[in-house]
């Protein structure tokens, strides 16, 4: 059988005796559209033929999912239909009306169009230069003339486009290149009878004859729309095949392809809007195209087409919306249309759920839309979805998005409401589901009317860590326990009945498991040393040694240092833990060295915890203080320390004493003598010269007190100035 752009082998007897290769040999040598060089895909495709199964209902419906959803065949255009069978003999004489006026032109290309439209035509036509060179130099020079003519001709090459191996002639001729022109010019031309319809609609009608006449130039647009969309709809058809080759793509894209596809949304012809997003879809999935659709408004043209009736168009647009949600700043625009109402009200279509959730996803990832949800039906959507599984395996895209909707607080009291956490954790404990549980987790960790309901289940949370279990499981479970920060939980009682203390001594050891679960159990203990009487039985198991072993096995990773030091601040708090930390470890030591961290949160929880032990302990009291006083005066240290440094260096070296410093000590006693007592004389003549200046200023003050008083307030600025220096820097101390 055969049908329009395509041809259809029917193989009558495959059985699982049937000698593929010499099948396939016989469908390439009676196919000519089939050339040699594809064998091999050939022999697949029936080798794939000849073991598939019966597909059951369940395979029905994967199918419906998966299939590819194309634009649908072009059909003979209205006004195209002629009386005349065409006949291949008589090509030469259609090539003749295409040399007279634009009636008999647009009869012998509609011919021609008769004969193209079936596939066993295209070969002999192929090598017909004539009929081809004829055609396209039509087009070429009168498609501004007549859309009928130009739709037909552009018809005709489109036939040839619809076999990649024919993509050489198109491109031959340069009709891609046309159909670009042709797009271009026909949607400028759109915009103008828009404006001029606009015009004409604005003058309020008086007369009868007014409102007639708008009647008619309403009509006559329609009349207009629906041929030029004709047009549009061959020729972006055409150009939708040639991009099969990515060099071609890139042509097109440099012509600007995707700003006239989206300025086509605008239309409301459902077929042609079904091949722009099929266009516009394949685009996509190259970064440059994507931007091109960032910097037009494709988002907002898209929206408005969801919901629609036309399926294929809805789940066209939907999968181009998928392709765009990876997109940080066309999620935000999508938000910004309202799109999430709407993709949300899509649930209750099954062809479309699927797709719906997978852009969701997509936005649920972002923190700054996870509140809008809360806003709309979403979430008791979701909640049912999951409820709806029973104990059958969750898709992965439901599952996933409430794990990110959880993680913000209005939506994991949403989640909660009626029997929602009940369920979850029913669910999750019954299947061992870990991304059940991520759930769970994630709505633990806030504040409010959420946490409390935790506590009539914090015992079948303990009972699932141990060693047994799984370990991503159990990481879970551990992590949800850390997070219930409850005054009135009693964590001893936890503890001793579920026997947890040796396994998180077990697991803090370094390499013990995954750095994830060494993390959840640190976070666990910090969470459990709130409480007194806990504090005291990890003290007494000997935790804390372990704890000081791993932060210095992890002192890489802030996190890791962040929650251990947190661990040292909940357990400062308490005696026992305290006299313990501060007498038998190192941990101040520590704490002191990353007091100074890099990280703002270490240095914030260590400066709480090092003010803790300096009032508990004056040993250690001392240290914090001097070091903190280092820290805080260390440029002003730095300066005084250099400073000294280049006053000794200078009396060293000055090239005046080089001789006086400067002794090079032989192995004869007399010459050492001889040095020494040259560095004697030389030592009493300074300080007989000494003793004569100062004679000679005590005569200069007796004669001339005025000068000298002058001089004495000129000495005292001189030695005050280090001392004013001093205070200030102690000032910066004290603060």
């Amino acid at each position: 059988g055969q049908s329009e752009a395509s041809y259809l082998i029917r193989v009558k007897s495959l059985s699982p005796s049937t000698d593929v290769v010499a099948l396939a040999r016989k469908v390439v040598e009676e196919c000519k559209l089939i050339p040699p060089s594809r064998l091999p895909e050939v022999e697949q495709l029936l080798y794939y033929l000849q073991n598939r199964k019966p597909s059951p209902a369940q395979g029905k419906v994967e199918r419906k999912e998966k299939r590819v959803v194309k634009p649908r065949e072009l059909t003979p255009f209205e006004g195209m239909e002629l009386n005349a069978e065409a006949s291949i003999t008589g090509i030469d004489d259609y090539v003749e009306l295409l040399y007279e006026g634009i009636p008999e032109k647009i009869r012998g290309s509609a011919l021609i169009l008769q004969l193209a439209r079936n596939p066993d035509n295209l070969e002999e036509l192929l090598h017909n230069e004539t009929a081809l060179g004829a055609l396209a130099r039509v087009l070429r020079e009168d498609w501004k003339q007549s859309v009928e003519l130009a739709t037909i001709i552009i018809y005709i090459f489109f036939c040839f486009s619809s076999f990649s191996q024919f993509h050489g002639v198109v491109s031959h001729y340069k009709i891609g290149a046309l159909c670009m022109n042709v797009v271009e010019h026909e949607v400028k031309r759109h915009d103008v009878w828009r404006e001029e319809l606009h015009k004409k609609s604005k003058s309020e009608p008086e007369n009868g004859s007014l409102r007639r006449d708008q009647e008619k130039a309403l009509r006559k647009y329609h009349d207009l729309l629906a041929k030029q969309e004709q047009l549009l709809r061959v020729s972006l058809y055409l150009l939708l095949n040639l991009a099969e080759d990515t060099r071609t793509e890139l042509k097109m894209r440099n012509k600007n392809i995707v700003g006239l596809l989206v300025k086509v949304l605008e239309r409301d012809d459902e077929e042609l809007l079904v091949l722009v997003v099929s266009f516009l879809k394949k685009l996509s999935i190259f970064l440059e195209n994507k931007n091109d659709m960032a910097e037009v408004d494709t988002v907002e043209q898209l929206a408005r087409l969801i919901p629609c009736d036309h399926e294929d168009l809805l789940n066209l647009t939907l999968r181009l919306l998928l392709n765009l949600s990876f997109d940080s700043g066309l999620r935000a625009k999508m938000v910004e249309v309202g799109l999430l109402p709407k993709l949300t009200a899509l649930f209750g279509d099954e062809n479309s759920r699927h797709i719906a959730l997978c852009i969701l996803y997509h936005i649920s990832v972002d923190d700054r839309f996870k509140a809008i949800f809360a806003y709309t039906d979403c979430i008791p959507q979701l909640m049912q979805m999951l409820y709806g599984h029973g104990e059958e395996k969750i898709d992965d895209e439901l599952i996933s998005i409430c794990i990110n909707l959880a993680a913000n607080k209005r939506n994991a009291q949403l989640m909660c409401e009626g029997n929602g956490l009940k369920m979850l954790m029913k669910r999750a404990l019954k299947m061992k589901d870990c991304l059940m549980m991520k759930i769970i987790r994630n709505i633990s960790q806030h504040d409010g009317p959420t946490k409390p309901l935790f506590i009539d289940y914090v015992g079948d949370l303990a009972a699932q860590i141990s060693a047994e279990e799984e370990e991503e499981f159990v990481l879970e479970c551990l992590g949800t326990l850390a997070n219930l920060t409850i005054p009135d939980l009693d964590w001893e009682l936890v503890l001793k009945e579920y026997n947890l203390v040796p396994f998180l001594k077990d697991r803090l050891k370094p390499g013990s498991a995954e750095d994830d679960l060494i993390l959840e159990v640190v976070i666990m203990i910090g969470t459990v040393s709130m409480d007194d009487a806990c504090a005291i039985m990890l003290a007494k198991s000997g935790i804390i040694p372990a704890i000081i072993e791993l932060l210095n096995a992890q002192q890489e990773d802030d996190e890791f240092v962040c929650q251990i030091v947190y661990v040292f601040y909940q357990m400062v708090f308490h005696q026992a833990t305290r006299d313990v930390i501060i007498k038998d470890t190192q941990a101040p030591a520590y704490l002191i060295d990353l007091m100074h961290d890099k990280n703002t949160e270490i240095r914030k929880v260590c400066d709480n915890t090092l003010d803790i032990i300096a009032e508990y302990d004056e040993e250690w009291g001392k240290k914090i203080q001097s070091e903190k006083f280092r820290f805080h005066n260390n440029q002003w240290l730095e300066m005084v320390e250099s400073r000294q440094a280049d006053e000794a260096e200078q009396y060293l070296y000055d090239d005046n004493r080089t001789d006086l410093f400067y002794i090079f000590w032989g192995e004869n006693f007399f010459s050492c003598l001889f040095f020494s007592g040259v560095f004697l004389i030389t030592s009493f003549l300074l300080i007989f010269r000494s003793v004569l200046l100062i004679c000679c200023f005590c005569h200069v003050f007796e004669r001339h007190q005025v000068d000298l008083f002058r001089f004495q307030r000129h000495s005292d600025a001189f030695t005050q100035k280090p001392k004013h220096k001093n205070s200030v820097n102690l000032s910066v101390q004290c603060n």
